[in-house]
């Protein structure tokens, strides 16, 4: 038994003795982790010492990062060869060394965990702060580069871009009475045509302001700007009003991008105390598209001659001309973006150390060259790019061929773009995202809503001032006479024609109801807004004329023949509705923009954003309520001037507080 006892004794003995050992191994570990933690925050705190200590180097001698320059060649030991051998020659690039090239502190205790060894949500932590740290070296790098030629020149081709998406939201309007009457569309349907294209403008936001943070901002405007010229230039071709309105979309499809992609890109290469102003005058490209339109439809449209058709199948009218040179703009800065490199700090957020140096040295270089200063050096060698985060994608077995490759790239793609578009919904941008949505919402809907409602409003008031010089003829009768003259601005009530001809006349805005026409010939014969309703013809002879079915509303036929009967709808010969004056209108509406975009341009970086976007909102607003009480044309296009005056200084602070409140991923 004394045995038994001695057994038990050294088996509990053996049992807390591996207890203590694992107790002390777990001890163990946790203190090597905590050595560990210890040197990565004392790697970070030197790191950053080192960073600031080099910034005050940097700037210390006219802001040369390294501080020590040879003033007699204006060169640098990052950027200037030792041996002549090498053949390496001043500012040429040798190879950028990268931020996590000389981390060899971390090693002192133990190895630094792996990225594989980590949980998502460490490595999103590690990142934010890189990108915190990047967007202040970022800042200091630009401000050495300099604002000068380079800021200029892509001033004005992302301005062209600007003004491309200004001339698609006007173009809607003013073809609208042209198009309406050359394609016959109901007023039922002319809807659809005025907003298409701002659905297509939607839906294109989302996607192309999601593939610009996947693909970059110059290459997702490169595309967008295609697809809208190529649509755009397709859709005055067509000759169908469905296939019309699928162009347009598309065409709205493709500018949609041009908004967010432009500011967002300008944004990048300007200094913080710039940025205010510059993306204040980068507005009035938009301006500048609304005039260009409105010049263009007064020069065009109204010329009716400039015309030809194919038969009666096919038709080319002054409108479409009109749709061409709308195009134009789009096509111009198609051709410039190609000479302009992207955006250096996309670059940097996706990793692609090597390429934003050598962008951000072109900046440096050109506006140096600019100023007369070519012996400065870009002496850069370290820029902070955030950690990356491998997206892991799921390939299925039999994505062998080529359209399977494709979906599943595809896939992917739209995938990333609705990620990105939900991280807009998440902390700490959650809130900025909802209100901003209701501000553009607001602003959007009353622009936008009244640049293609005035040019109807116009029609309607012309409309009624023409419809109050109305003749009316009431029982007439009138038998074997020729009418070879215009009949304009007329209604016939119970008349009755009989044996009369109608020959090489042109009929305008004219009306017969309950009338009796009785062997009477119609004969080349041009029609606008008239009709024949519940009218009676008898062994009535119809040649060459634009007479169809549904300008005879409720009309009963007997004996008559129809003989070359044109198809399809013609457009008016001499009628505009006053084209000149509702062109000349819109244009004076858009000159208005001018003045507010000179004060928000000049104020916006010293009243504030915010300060500036409630006072344009509310004093707009005021402005628009007056237009209930328009009842004539003048009163109607001074309130029209007087809103878009105001509220354009609201759209651009809206537009720079749209790109300051999001990171650059975003």
């Amino acid at each position: 038994m004394d045995r038994g006892y001695e057994m038990e004794d050294r088996t509990s003995l053996v049992k807390g003795a591996q207890d203590i050992a694992n107790e002390v191994k777990k001890q163990g570990v946790k203190k090597a982790h905590r050595a560990i933690d210890r040197t990565q925050d004392g790697y970070k705190e030197r790191s950053y010492n080192s960073f600031q200590a080099e910034d005050d180097t940097y700037y210390g001698q006219e802001g040369n990062y390294d501080g020590e320059a040879n003033e007699d060649e204006g060169s640098s030991e990052a950027t200037e060869g030792h041996d002549e051998d090498d053949e390496i020659y001043e500012g040429e690039y040798q190879g950028i060394p990268n931020a996590t090239q000389n981390k060899d502190g971390i090693a002192a205790v133990g190895q630094h965990l792996g990225d594989d060894h980590k949980d998502r949500l460490e490595l999103e932590t590690e990142r934010k702060a890189d990108e915190e740290e990047l967007a202040q070296q970022y800042e200091l790098i630009i401000q050495e580069c300099g604002h000068g030629r380079f800021q200029w020149a892509l001033f004005f081709v992302l301005g062209m871009a600007l003004m491309a998406d200004g001339v698609e939201v006007f173009v809607v309007g003013f073809v609208l009475p042209s198009a309406e009457t050359d394609m016959c569309i109901p007023n039922s349907g002319s809807g659809w045509l005025g907003s298409i294209v701002y659905l297509g403008m939607m839906v294109g936001a989302f996607f192309w302001g999601g593939l610009a943070d996947k693909v970059g901002r110059r290459q997702s405007l490169l595309i967008c700007m295609s697809v809208n010229g190529f649509f755009a230039f397709l859709s005055s071709f067509v000759q169908g009003y469905g296939f019309f309105l699928f162009c347009r979309l598309l065409s709205g499809f493709g500018i949609g991008g041009a908004v967010p992609i432009v500011f967002s890109y300008f944004a990048e290469v300007l200094a913080r105390e710039k940025r205010g102003e510059h993306l204040s005058w980068l507005c009035m490209f938009w301006m500048i598209g609304g005039i260009y339109a409105s010049a263009m439809a007064w020069a065009i449209i109204p010329h009716y001659g400039w015309s030809f058709s194919m038969g009666s199948a096919y038709q080319f009218h002054s409108w479409r001309v009109f749709v061409i040179m709308c195009a134009l703009p789009c096509v111009s800065a198609v051709v410039a973006l190609t000479f302009m490199p992207e955006s250096p700090r996309f670059l940097l957020e996706t990793g692609k150390h090597d390429e934003a140096w050598m962008i951000l040295k072109q900046i440096h270089d050109t506006n140096m060259r600019a100023r007369g200063q070519p012996e400065k050096v870009f002496t850069v060698n370290r820029i902070k790019t955030p950690k990356q985060i491998d997206e892991l994608i799921e390939i299925e077995s039999d994505t062998g061929t080529w359209y399977r490759r494709c979906y599943v790239r595809v896939r992917t793609e739209l995938d990333g773009i609705w990620l990105t578009f939900m991280r807009c919904f998440t902390y700490p941008v959650k809130d900025n995202t909802t209100k901003l949505a209701i501000v553009w919402f607001t602003l959007s809907f009353g622009y936008y809503g009244l640049s293609v409602w005035f040019p109807d409003v116009i029609k309607h008031l012309q409309a009624d001032e023409y419809a109050s010089r109305r003749k009316e003829f009431v029982n007439e009768k009138i038998t074997d006479f020729d009418f070879n003259f215009t009949l304009e601005n007329q209604i016939h009530f119970n008349g009755t024609f009989i044996n009369d001809r109608f020959t090489m006349m042109k009929f305008k805005a004219v009306v017969f109801q309950d009338t009796l026409f009785k062997s009477c010939n119609f004969e080349d014969v041009a029609t606008l807004n008239t009709y024949f309703r519940n009218c009676t013809f008898v062994e009535t002879f119809f040649f060459n004329t634009d007479l169809e079915p549904y300008k005879y509303p409720g009309s009963e036929f007997i004996n008559c023949t129809f003989y070359h009967n044109k198809t399809g709808c013609q457009i008016s010969f001499d009628d505009d509705y006053s084209a000149y004056w509702i062109y000349f209108v819109n244009f004076l509406g858009t000159l208005a923009v001018l003045p507010g975009n000179i004060v928000s341009a000049l104020l916006m970086d010293r009243i504030g954003r915010l300060t500036m976007l409630g006072g344009s909102m509310i004093l707009s607003g005021i402005s628009c309520f007056f237009l209930w009480f328009g009842t004539s044309e003048s009163m109607m296009i001074g309130m029209l001037c007087l809103y878009n005056g105001l509220t354009i200084s609201a759209w651009n602070s809206l537009d720079v507080i749209t790109v300051e409140l999001y990171p650059t991923d975003r």
